[in-house]
């Protein structure tokens, strides 16, 4: 069990259902998208934000994703699950609708997918093909300016949408090749919304986490040597964990960051700061 939000949780356990840490996002609600089981991000994201108070709704991708997903859900009481694969014309159409019938309005939204094909993933930039850069582009990218399109106009004032990046949009990271272009573009798509959704009075950001196990972090190929450098980098030689990004992404979603927006929010332990 855990009742300190500033404790450092043992994974996969970043949730217990008798154990509430707080009411801070009290009566605000929201969409993670991108749980695929416990060690995900947007688990631990979804598990952080219900505990202090949120009202939560989660996808799955598949029929195949759904027994993964829903225990999960069940297990930090999600108010919906619905399937998601922005893959699918109509699909993000119709979680929106249902959202909009179900509470009427959003807080929230958080994204943490991406995808590229392993061949194009694991070979040269220089050598990846188009319709392999196009789907990581529009899994990975354009996927979040959609969420935005279809949540503009539910979002209550002061609402945040936030995505997932990674130290290798900045930076070149060994082997993470083709991912490095389209996280960038992912970083520069929150300054530009940002601006444009300001007027709103809508928040956006980028969470960037250091290297952590997830299914697709598993991807991309020698991950272990990701893993090994960042614990040698970090100034206190470890990885974040889930709950620790979550908690990130709780403050940002609250009122603490109202002044705050278009920021690439880094969650890695220090790594970024390292030469």
């Amino acid at each position: 069990m855990f009742t300190d939000p500033n404790s450092i949780d043992p994974l996969p356990k970043v949730w217990d259902e008798n154990t509430r840490i707080g009411d801070m996002l009290k009566g605000k609600r929201g969409l993670v998208v991108g749980v695929a089981n416990g060690d995900s991000i947007a688990f631990g994201c979804a598990a952080k934000l219900r505990a202090f108070g949120a009202d939560i709704a989660l996808t799955y991708l598949n029929d195949k994703a759904r027994p993964h997903v829903e225990p999960l859900a069940r297990q930090i009481d999600a108010t919906l699950v619905l399937p998601l694969d922005v893959t699918q014309p109509g699909q993000m159409q119709a979680v929106f609708d249902h959202i909009r019938a179900v509470w009427g309005s959003l807080d929230f939204v958080i994204h943490s997918i991406a995808y590229a094909p392993r061949d194009d993933l694991h070979g040269r930039i220089v050598d990846c093909s188009q319709p392999g850069f196009l789907q990581a582009m529009q899994v990975s990218c354009h996927s979040f300016i959609e969420m935005a399109h279809h949540a503009e106009n539910l979002m209550n004032p002061g609402g945040a949408l936030i995505t997932m990046s990674y130290y290798g949009a900045d930076k070149v990271v060994h082997n993470y090749n083709m991912m490095g272009p389209v996280k960038a573009a992912l970083q520069s798509t929150v300054r530009y919304m940002a601006k444009e959704l300001g007027e709103r009075n809508i928040r956006v950001y980028a969470v960037s986490p250091g290297p952590l196990r997830t299914r697709a972090a598993s991807g991309i190929a020698h991950f272990d040597e990701l893993i090994d450098m960042a614990v040698t980098r970090t100034p206190g030689h470890r990885l974040v964990d889930i709950a620790e990004v979550g908690r990130a992404v709780a403050f940002l979603v609250g009122g603490g960051a109202s002044g705050m927006t278009g920021d690439v929010i880094y969650v890695d332990a220090g790594l970024h700061n390292m030469a």
